[in-house]
């Protein structure tokens, strides 16, 4: 398969390239050069932006195209439709962040979509994050109809995450000691390791598959406490877990899904709880959590040693928190 992919040096990028090298697939990049430019010399690159610089594909044809980092719906506009004649299938990786509504549950493929009300807005915000995805989505489907294959990830993990939003949890946990475990213990989480949504993106690109499929596992639910347990019996620690409840983080400014990853409100009943059935019946597969745990860890360590997350509480805040919470809770 001739496949191009606008992207393909950042996190999930690099894992898509690697996937389909392994598959034998001829792989171009577009991209700007700027992000580990060192990463994959033998594959060809084309280099250009997608406000001004798309002169590079003029020209080109290829079987099909992953946009793996397409953000502004205009920017998705003006590439996917100059190359609408130059491909025959089309992936886009969005997000389950599109849907609307996350107070109810369970959320599948057809519930209501995030409005943009400024489509040309250049605001790359996180709170209109979802509602671009979703235009995205409509312009790419608008310049290539029936051969559109929309994924809607949620939170992606893995080697070479820059959020640290899973992180955070192997590697405070593997420092030992009390760690403040946030809110209900029964409440699920979603995620997916990098590694298996490139492997089954690649292969849905390859049988020019179409439509729309959330992407995020694990099969079965996955309750917080048993993650972080898990988290515990990979490392060689002490750590224990004191579990605060919600109020009392919310209370104190506490900001969910960064300050604690994973973490939600329980009113966001339905950002836990997306239905990935379709995605799992068409060969979406999860690899053993620990295996994702341990190989997180593995890189984590190859990494500057500041200890400097870019999500997760500070080791002062969370004793802070903690010692504010056993003063209430009388412990």
């Amino acid at each position: 398969m001739r496949l191009l992919i606008l992207g393909g040096t950042g996190f999930l990028g690099r894992h898509l390239v690697q996937a389909a090298l392994d598959r034998q697939h001829t792989v171009t990049l577009f991209n700007r050069g700027f992000t580990h430019p060192e990463l994959f010399p033998h594959v060809e690159q084309l280099h250009g932006d997608r406000e001004h610089g798309l002169q590079a594909l003029q020209g080109r044809s290829w079987e099909t195209v992953i946009d793996s980092n397409g953000q502004l719906p205009r920017h998705v506009r003006a590439s996917i439709s100059m190359l609408a004649d130059c491909i025959e299938h089309c992936t886009f990786i969005s997000t389950t962040s599109v849907y609307a509504d996350y107070t109810v549950a369970p959320i599948d493929e057809g519930s209501p979509l995030a409005h943009l009300e400024d489509s040309e807005s250049s605001a790359l915000t996180p709170e209109t994050y979802g509602a671009r995805k979703a235009l995205c989505e409509h312009y790419a489907e608008q310049a290539l109809q029936g051969r559109v294959l929309v994924i809607r990830p949620g939170l992606i993990v893995g080697p070479h995450d820059p959020t640290d939003r899973f992180t955070y949890w192997p590697y405070r946990i593997a420092q030992g000691g009390q760690v403040l475990a946030p809110g209900d213990p029964e409440q699920p989480v979603q995620f997916i390791d990098v590694r298996d949504l490139a492997q089954w993106t690649i292969a849905m690109s390859e049988a020019r598959q179409a439509g729309v499929y959330n992407a995020k596992g694990p099969a079965d639910p996955l309750p917080i406490r048993q993650f972080l347990q898990q988290c515990r019996d990979g490392s060689d620690t002490d750590a224990t877990f004191t579990w605060v409840s919600e109020p009392f983080l919310l209370e104190h400014g506490v900001v969910p899904y960064i300050q604690l990853p994973l973490w939600v409100p329980s009113t966001l009943v339905g950002f836990p709880r997306v239905d990935c059935r379709k995605a799992i019946a068409a060969g979406l597969t999860f690899r053993p959590l620990r295996e994702t745990i341990h190989d997180t860890l593995v890189w984590d360590a190859t990494r500057p040693t500041d200890g400097l997350l870019r999500a997760g509480l500070t080791a002062q805040h969370e004793r802070q928190l903690l010692c504010e919470w056993h003063h209430v809770a009388g412990g």
